[in-house]
């Protein structure tokens, strides 16, 4: 019997330890850059390394667009990724669009 639990305690151990391995390594993905965005007013605000594939709402609507990532980034009219309205290259920037959410797509 004590070798029995001995021998539960060592799997139950074993397995702790893979998972506590795989959910260090497997990290989320991120877009190297910056997204910048600049409100009617002309206020201007930016998102550093945003994540992908994570819908990310502005904290004002977007008079001017910047993608300064290394990758995708769609816009959407309204918050929570609704409402699409295009996609954003690396590098380009869009204007009276009037954005609340955005998502790196890669």
């Amino acid at each position: 019997m004590i070798r029995i639990a001995r021998l539960a305690r060592l799997v139950l151990s074993a397995g702790a330890a893979a998972v506590l391995a795989v959910g260090l390594t497997s990290s989320a993905e991120a877009a190297t850059g910056r997204i910048r965005y600049i409100s009617a007013a002309g206020q201007e605000f930016q998102i550093d390394n945003p994540p992908d594939n994570v819908c990310l709402n502005l904290r004002v609507r977007a008079r001017i667009l910047v993608n300064e990532t290394n990758k995708t980034v769609s816009y959407f009219f309204n918050a929570n990724c609704a409402n699409f309205t295009g996609n954003l290259d690396p590098g380009r920037a869009v204007s009276y669009q009037n954005p609340l959410s955005v998502r790196v797509i890669g």
